[in-house]
């Protein structure tokens, strides 16, 4: 499914992100690493990097090969961590570091991002997110500052995967000339080691949630979803955003209508 594919992966070293890294070479595919710490395994090429900081993306950028067949973008921070900090990382610097390589990437390359279940009411958030399109690093702060982002718990959490669902869906074409897509995944609580950072942020909804499940979720749940989106399986899978979360977005739509 990936045999002889390049596959360019942050956040590879723990949680979905070196879940995805050892299937994707159980399949046959290589990886290229990238995570501010240094991964145990599964990883053919690793390279350190902050994605916070635009001149660490920028020294990454140069250091990557060319040609790469994918990009897993996995890394990121949880809700829990300074409100600058989660929209630098999970979006911000997500979306400079895609934007800088793209170029560089294998005409019909695959890209992946990591959302969340947390960005399912984007609807809501319309005029904050398209703010947020040319949103730079040194302008997050003004940023939170302005929409009173760190006076909600979590907020920032939320924006910035409601913010990239947005760029997903935005993207659908953005590169078609070249056969390059772009989709999105959408977990719920997964099993990580921010998974208590979660549970701590959501409080009583967490709980709410854990009563509809039958288990939280893996990262060998999320996984395979991403490595199928990175496959030569999914040309025509464009700008979609999956939510893998057992049952729960389902189980929201159901009991909104009434069903």
């Amino acid at each position: 499914m990936l045999e002889g594919k390049k596959i360019i992966v942050t956040g590879c070293s723990s949680g979905i992100g070196a879940e995805t890294a050892r299937l994707i070479k159980s399949h046959g595919g290589m990886v290229i690493g990238i995570d501010r710490n240094e991964p145990a395994a599964n990883v053919d090429t690793f390279f350190q990097a902050d994605l916070s900081s635009k001149a660490s993306i920028d020294a990454l950028v140069k250091a990557l090969p060319k040609g790469a067949d994918g990009l897993a973008n996995i890394a990121g921070v949880p809700p829990t961590a300074p409100a600058d900090l989660v929209i630098q990382v999970n979006l911000v610097g997500l979306k400079y570091l895609t934007g800088k390589i793209v170029d560089d990437l294998a005409d019909g390359a695959s890209i992946v991002n990591l959302a969340s279940l947390a960005g399912a009411g984007w609807q809501n958030a319309v005029d904050q997110i398209k703010d947020a399109a040319t949103l730079d690093f040194d302008e997050v702060n003004d940023f939170v500052e302005k929409y009173k982002i760190k006076e909600t718990q979590g907020r920032s959490y939320f924006f910035a995967k409601e913010a990239l669902v947005v760029w997903t869906m935005q993207n659908r074409w953005t590169w078609r000339d070249r056969g390059i897509r772009m989709n999105a995944v959408s977990p719920g609580a997964v099993e990580t080691p921010i998974l208590q950072d979660f549970l701590d942020t959501l409080g009583k909804k967490a709980e709410e949630s854990r009563k509809v499940m039958d288990r939280w979720g893996t990262p060998e749940d999320i996984a395979p979803v991403l490595v199928f989106l990175l496959s030569d399986m999914t040309p025509w899978i464009r700008g979609v955003n999956i939510p893998v979360d057992g049952g729960q977005v389902a189980n929201v739509m159901c009991n909104m209508n009434g069903l």
